[in-house]
């Protein structure tokens, strides 16, 4: 019996051995498993680097002192072994420069809070962007720190869960090894404690600084969007106002082209006051620009003369009326001559389409070109309005050449009455529009019957008839009325055109004998 009692005992014993053995292992494979999710952690990184670094600077020092002591030796393998003490300290203080942030502390740089910028200037609509970018990022920031914060606790409970382990190991087995690991661990926690101490202290100090400049920074964009709002209804209003404006003008303006100016106006006041108002809310030291604005004007005087007189002569031409959109003008410049109509008037220039007219038929023999006239033309240049205030009409005249022995009274009745069959029209257009310009100006003759003369040149007489038409179609009655005089003189046995003609007399001459030599004259 004691026999089988004993190996009972060692059976046990062997089984018991056994358990031992695999808890151990188990409890090492989860140190093992914290070891390496500690590696991981930035913090436990850090800390590594900095026992590493100190690790380097004691053996850069052993060295030194090492080779301090070589130098005095000249034996060959002492020489040998200074060379290699010599690169391993080169080796040794590069990585040592490399770590050089861990010199002081392991955690310098993680427990210090991020720096919060300063916020930005939101005085413009453009700058609230800005504003939301400035909260997005110190939220980030803010996450970031607590994100560490968040490292830390997690490393000092890896390092908790691991002193368990080890308690229990010290249980089963108190050898020295796992003591001194026991210490290690603990000495470490210790460190990461003290470490978290201040960064929860940071972190809530941190976070309070966050929120004060989210909470600035949101006050600011809730004013600038407000101010923004104010600003934007204005400009809609003065818009929707000018709009109103142009309605009622196209509604109640009968003239086209006073419509026209009138809109012209509205959009360049419109403009000038949304301008005023974006200046006087976005520029915040006003004194300064107009002080600038003061020293700049006489340069710019100078420098934009051309586009000031520009700008005058608009003044002259809108406000003086000298000229409308619609009127058909002559240009003279530089020899040339521009007909046609202002088909626009900007602040810089008078927009003109060349037409067909009798200037283009004399003198130009092309038409349609755009011509653009700067308004400063008015100062310096012959500028003739065909079609000023309520002018419509203006004078045209032909002529025509007859024989001296033609009845020319005959001539003269019968070319006034087709001139006045034909323009007749226009004449009463042309007498009331000079009644109506009676109101402006001092008309003595206001007579817009045709008128004919008569004057004795070199070939004939010459009879010139002067009527009223149509100022935009004028080519087409003088057209009309020529081939209705020529038809009507033609008609007529005593009346006779005359154009410059030459006659030749070839009557042969009487023969006269000079020097038994016979000479023919002839008369010319």
């Amino acid at each position: 019996m004691k026999r089988v009692f004993l190996i009972l005992v060692f059976i046990v014993g062997v089984i018991g051995a056994n358990e031992t053995a695999q808890t151990l292992s188990d409890y090492n494979l989860k140190i093992d498993m914290i070891d390496d999710a500690n590696k991981n952690n930035i913090w436990f990184a850090r800390h590594e680097n900095y026992n590493i670094y100190k690790a380097k600077q004691a053996e850069f020092e052993e060295i030194l002192k090492d080779i301090k002591k070589l130098k005095n030796k000249t034996d060959k393998n002492s020489l040998v072994k200074l060379n290699d003490m010599e690169r391993r300290r080169d080796a040794l203080e590069s990585q040592i420069e490399q770590l050089s942030e861990f010199q002081n502390a392991p955690f310098s740089g993680l427990l210090k809070s991020p720096e919060i910028p300063p916020l930005p200037s939101i005085s413009n609509p453009f700058a609230i962007f800005s504003g939301f970018s400035y909260i997005k990022k110190i939220r980030q920031d803010l996450e970031g720190y607590n994100k560490l914060a968040g490292d830390l606790d997690a490393l000092i409970g890896n390092l908790q869960e691991k002193d368990e382990i080890l308690d229990r190991i010290i249980d089963i087995d108190d050898s020295e090894t796992f003591s001194v690991l026991q210490e290690s661990n603990r000495a470490l926690m210790r460190e990461f404690n003290s470490a978290y101490d201040i960064v929860l202290t940071s972190t809530s100090i941190y976070e309070r600084q966050v929120n004060e400049a989210i909470t600035r920074a949101s006050n600011a964009i809730e004013n600038e969007t407000k101010h923004t709002l104010y600003i934007f209804t204005i400009i809609i209003s003065i818009i929707l106002v000018s709009f109103l404006l142009k309605i009622f003008s196209k509604r109640f303006m009968s003239a086209n082209e006073r419509s026209y100016i009138i809109n012209k106006v509205i959009n360049i006041t419109s403009i000038t006051i949304v301008v005023l108002i974006l200046l006087f809310a976005y520029i915040e030291n006003m004194t300064y620009l107009v002080a600038v604005l003061g020293f700049a004007s006489a340069g710019i005087a100078i420098a934009m003369k051309d586009m000031f007189m520009n700008i005058l002569g608009w003044t002259v031409i809108t406000f003086g009326r000298s000229f409308s959109v619609g009127d058909r003008v002559k240009v003279c410049q530089n020899g040339l001559s521009y007909v046609g109509d202002i088909v626009d008037i900007s602040l810089m220039r008078m927009t003109l389409l060349e037409d067909v007219t009798l200037t283009t038929y004399l003198e130009n023999r092309r038409a349609g070109r755009v011509v653009f006239i700067p308004n400063n033309f008015i100062f310096t240049t012959l500028i003739s309005n065909y079609t000023h205030e309520t002018l419509k009409t203006v004078w045209d005249g032909i002529y025509i050449t007859i024989s001296f022995d033609s009845n020319y009274k005959k001539a003269m009745y019968i070319i006034k009455e087709i001139t006045k069959k034909y323009s007749k029209g226009y004449t009463e257009i042309a007498r009331k529009q000079l009644n109506q310009l009676r109101q402006k100006y001092n008309l003595k003759n206001t007579n817009v019957e045709p008128k004919i003369f008569s004057f004795i040149e070199p070939h004939g007489l010459t009879i010139h008839i002067w009527y009223m038409t149509n100022s935009y179609a004028a080519l087409a009655l003088r057209s009309t009325l020529s081939g209705e005089i020529i038809d009507a003189i033609n008609k007529e046995d005593d009346i006779v055109i005359a154009y410059p003609t030459q006659t030749l007399n070839l009557r042969q001459a009487p023969k006269v004998k000079y020097d038994n030599q016979q000479v023919g004259e002839f008369d010319e």
